[in-house]
């Protein structure tokens, strides 16, 4: 029976208050709603509608395999001294690590000693003195993988915290991370912020070493030039890390002596590891490696064993803050390469805005035109049912933080279209009920029942669509998909509910005898 409780009345009436709250920030100008709580905002505008930078980023899992073989020859290496076992040379190529032995007689020691410090690498006998290790294709891709899904969630804490506004931050492909940056026209120092490493290493200085050649290095060493304090100076230090950068768990933009500095602190594992290397290497010079530049590498005085310590370096103010900024939000695991990078200017959004308007206005009137000639009274609660549609839409996209994009604004319009279609399936079943020879309330009661049956199989398949669209489409697919998603939801309770609400309405409050439509 068409019928409604009190209760569900008072339902209907809370979610219209709640609607008309919500959609208040968007309306309303932005120093009233800046003063209410920080859950009560209004919707941000997208890229293409606000205007901003945009970024098309590429992670180089190449050098992600190549640091991949470095580790595993200076593993290698460092497991062969341990070993004492004597090699002739250790050559990394082709995803392979060559092992050329003094003594043939050691090869059987040297594949086990192999095998127990490289798990899951692939041996090969050469000749009775070489060895070749391999890395497996399963290993790199793993690694590739790891680095690609580590380099996104790097690039979203650094945006985080540059304070960047409503960000867009996604994976494109298996290698390719897009950025969208609303309200940003000068993306130059984001990107580099986005695009350096930030790779910090403490290496210890190989005592005597004087170099300039890379070939004439001693074994197990590199040759890294300055920068900052330290820079017109290359610098021979020991390829082995002795404290890696992956153990900082703060790092903040400090003053000493007038001059900006960057104050460091290590978790409780690093700050050990840290005393014990200041220890035991009183009188050498540790180097402080930043993206394989030296920043700086002081004597080592006496043993730090706060586990904390500062970074000079002939920093600006602004500099600290950034290497600040990298060092807590950690670094890449590869480098970045930008592919492609565009500003969209504000008019151009404003211009998006303005056409887009234009269409959801035209559109809705051309609906509402449709529906009041076509359903007389009963197109005016439809009519009615789509402005609270709207409106919950609008309050649902402002309560979850959503962003409007130009193809959101193209989801709204075809959710609008959905919506009226739900109001015309229940119509004319009540008109064919009535023809069948039932009474005006049977065929009003009928026409609801009846079609919210086909209303709920056929948004449910386009519910399915949208939401596959948002799991496997990027940028503009995802926002269309996310309006329609929860248009479809709203339709569906405007045109079962709040129509509903009308018609009950409607018919209580007189004799009705004839079907307005």
């Amino acid at each position: 029976m068409l019928h409604f409780t009190p209760a569900k009345i008072l339902f209907i009436c809370a979610v219209g208050l709640m609607t008309i709250f919500f959609c208040l920030p968007n309306v309303l100008p932005a120093n009233i709603v800046k003063a209410g709580p920080s859950w009560w905002r209004p919707m941000q505008l997208g890229l293409d509608l606000r205007g901003g930078s945009y970024l098309l980023l590429e992670v180089d899992t190449s050098a992600v395999v190549k640091e991949q073989l470095a580790d595993l020859e200076e593993t290698i290496r460092n497991g062969m001294r341990d070993q004492k076992i004597s090699t002739r040379g250790l050559r990394a190529a082709d995803s392979a690590v060559t092992v050329t032995l003094v003594n043939a007689s050691d090869r059987a020691a040297a594949r086990t000693e192999i095998l127990k410090i490289s798990t899951g690498m692939e041996l090969e006998n050469l000749a009775e003195d070489r060895i070749k290790v391999t890395i497996p294709e399963k290993l790199q891709r793993e690694r590739q993988l790891a680095a690609v899904s580590q380099s996104l969630e790097i690039v979203r804490r650094r945006i985080d915290e540059f304070g960047t506004s409503e960000p867009s931050i996604q994976l494109q492909g298996r290698e390719r991370i897009i950025v969208e940056l609303p309200g940003v026209d000068n993306p130059e120092r984001i990107k580099n912020l986005i695009g350096q490493t930030a790779k910090l290493n403490f290496h210890l200085v190989e005592p005597g070493a004087i170099g300039t050649d890379p070939r004439d290095l001693p074994p197990g060493t590199l040759l890294l030039p300055g920068t900052g304090e330290a820079a017109n100076q290359s610098y021979v230090v020991r390829r082995r890390v002795e404290v890696a950068g992956e153990r900082l768990v703060d790092a903040q933009p400090s003053f000493q002596n007038g001059m900006p500095v960057v104050s460091f602190r290590f978790d409780t594992a690093g700050g050990r590891r840290f005393g014990q290397v200041t220890t035991n290497n009183v009188g050498n010079r540790l180097a402080i490696v930043l993206d394989n530049k030296v920043i700086s590498a002081p004597n080592i005085q006496g043993p730090i064993v706060g586990g904390s310590g500062i970074i000079t370096g002939n920093f600006s103010v602004e500099s600290a803050k950034d290497l600040s900024l990298l060092l807590r939000a950690g670094a890449l695991p590869a480098p970045l390469l930008v592919i492609e990078e565009r500003t969209v200017g504000a008019g151009l959004g404003a211009d998006s805005i303005q056409k887009g308007a234009s269409a959801a206005i035209l559109g809705g009137a051309l609906v509402i035109i449709f529906m009041v000639i076509a359903y007389h009274t009963f197109g005016l609660f439809a009519v009615v049912g789509q402005i609270f549609h709207m409106g919950t839409l609008f309050a649902t996209l402002s309560v979850m933080g959503g962003t409007l994009t130009l193809p959101g604004i193209a989801g709204c319009v075809l959710s609008l279209g959905m919506a009226v279609d739900a109001n015309v399936l229940i119509y004319e079943r009540m008109r064919e009920e009535l023809a069948s020879g039932k009474s005006l309330l049977n065929s009003i009661t009928s026409g609801f029942s009846h079609a919210y049956a086909t209303i709920i199989d056929s948004n449910l398949t386009n519910l399915i669509s949208a939401v596959l669209l948002f799991l496997l489409g990027a940028g503009p697919v995802r926002g269309f998909a996310v309006t329609l998603s929860v248009g479809i939801l709203t339709s569906i309770f405007s045109a079962v509910m709040v129509t509903r609400l009308q018609v009950w309405l409607w018919y209580r409050n007189g004799k009705r005898k004839e079907l307005p439509i």
